[in-house]
């Protein structure tokens, strides 16, 4: 399942997680966004209780987004013991994001 984040459950789902965290910045409007939509939910599921999968939508929650200089979408954050450890940008196979990311 695939976490939708807010500001003010950031701290808790993210930070506070005792598991690897894939934060994704979208947009509603943005194509490959939707494109990456079934491949986030493919690593939600493959990786349920190892990997958690999170989601930003970049418009409403501009806090966030600013906090994490987002200038361009889809844009992942990977994070580890509640810190940020890789970023990736732009479409890509399942494969090649959990590379980029430091969680293959």
């Amino acid at each position: 399942m695939v976490v939708e984040i807010k500001t003010d459950t950031f701290e808790k789902e993210v930070l506070n997680s005792d598991i690897p965290v894939i934060l994704d910045f979208y947009a509603t409007w943005c194509g490959p966004c939707k494109m990456m939509h079934p491949v986030m939910e493919e690593i939600a599921e493959e990786y349920a209780g190892k990997i958690k999968v999170c989601q930003v939508d970049s418009d409403k929650e501009i806090e966030l987004t600013a906090k994490f200089a987002v200038m361009s979408i889809p844009m992942f954050v990977a994070f580890k013991e509640g810190k940020p450890v890789a970023k990736a940008l732009g479409y890509m196979p399942k494969e090649a994001l959990l590379k980029e990311l430091g969680l293959a």
